[in-house]
């Protein structure tokens, strides 16, 4: 499945014109995609969240490091899950 994506998200890339996700960058932006849906408790935030973070990592001299820095702040706004 995992190769799937990276085919997929590579060719996007591409036909964008943009620099391919690294796999570096592609764990940051699943994880962000995790605190974000599993913080609010709603799976749209994820998508919202992930494209925020790729503006600001746009940007950035540091993509992975952006994506990081986005996530951990993410994970402080968002409300700590309660206990099943």
């Amino acid at each position: 499945m995992a190769a799937a994506r990276n085919e997929l998200i590579s060719a996007l890339a591409e036909r964008v014109g943009i620099t391919p996700l690294t796999p570096g960058e592609i764990e940051s932006i699943l994880a962000l995609a995790a605190v974000t849906a599993h913080g609010t408790g709603d799976r749209t935030a994820a998508p919202l969240a992930s494209f925020l973070a790729g503006i600001a990592a746009a940007a950035a001299e540091n993509r992975t490091t952006a994506l990081d820095e986005i996530r951990r702040y993410a994970a402080e706004l968002a409300p700590a899950p309660e206990a099943a």
